[in-house]
């Protein structure tokens, strides 16, 4: 799941260990990761899909967090996994779960920064990063560090939050003020991959499955258990439960969108 206070990822991955958050997670998004994206199980099978993942595939997870989905998609293929990320809490859980998974061969654990890859020219054959782009301002450097990273005929997939296309000014601000705090996107994604070296093969709006887990989680959080209580405390779990209630509002009302963006390197 995105994550709110301008994105506070730290402040997450530590809830994320607690027995109560575990289990929203698991009625949110069918896993127990510690996840910060919206990823699916049924979009991570498609991620593999796209990819292409085997046991020969060299696939590189960029803000990878506690490792959802790139644990789950090595777990999958049996293909090996790079997992990169900035927040030390979050590779330090993903290190337990890929040990408590039996894949510590299949993993690498990386801390990094996804504008600035340290990785050589054409090191893996496959990218992927979940609702990254959304929050993070420097989306083109992103863009551009991963198509360096790739091989000529690699590949890369991608979901992002973002304004809908067409919006009133009006909209366009809500989207901006209630969505993750880079959201938004000017230049457009089309230009922004075009110009970083990336051909897209499919873009599928996945609005609808994005607004279900939305609800699963506004439906969750309004039960406002003792348990969620002692994790958020009462102010705290009131808030967010209104910031996401307005999030999948505005879903519901085509303000805001997640798409998928299947790529090939250009």
């Amino acid at each position: 799941m995105d994550c709110d206070q301008r994105c506070d990822f730290t402040g997450n991955y530590e809830r994320s260990y607690l027995p109560a958050v575990k289990a929203l997670e698991r009625d949110v998004l069918g896993c127990d990761y510690g996840g910060t994206s919206w990823t699916t199980r049924d979009q991570a099978s498609n991620i593999a899909s796209f990819l292409d993942l085997n046991s020969s595939s060299s696939l590189l997870e960029v803000g990878s967090g506690a490792g959802w989905p790139g644990l789950y998609l090595s777990s999958m293929t049996g293909c090996e996994v790079t997992l990169l990320d900035m927040p030390l809490i979050a590779l330090k859980q993903a290190a337990e779960r890929a040990a408590r998974d039996d894949m510590v061969k299949y993993v690498r654990l990386v801390n990094g920064n996804g504008t600035a890859l340290p990785f050589a020219d054409e090191s893996f054959n496959c990218i992927s990063h979940s609702d990254v782009l959304c929050c993070l301002p420097d989306k083109f450097e992103l863009l551009r560090e991963c198509r360096r990273v790739v091989t000529t005929s690699g590949r890369m997939h991608f979901s992002v939050i973002r304004p809908s296309d067409g919006l009133s000014p009006a909209d366009h601000q809500r989207a901006v003020e209630t969505g993750p705090p880079f959201v938004d996107a000017p230049e457009g994604y089309s230009r922004l991959l075009q110009e970083s070296g990336w051909r897209i093969a499919d873009r599928v709006d996945i609005s609808a499955e994005y607004g279900s887990c939305l609800e699963n989680l506004v439906a969750g959080l309004k039960a406002n258990t003792p348990a969620l209580r002692d994790v958020y405390g009462a102010h705290e779990l009131r808030d967010l439960w209104r910031h996401r209630a307005e999030q999948y509002r505005l879903v519901r009302l085509g303000i805001l969108q997640r798409e998928a963006f299947s790529l090939i390197a250009a």
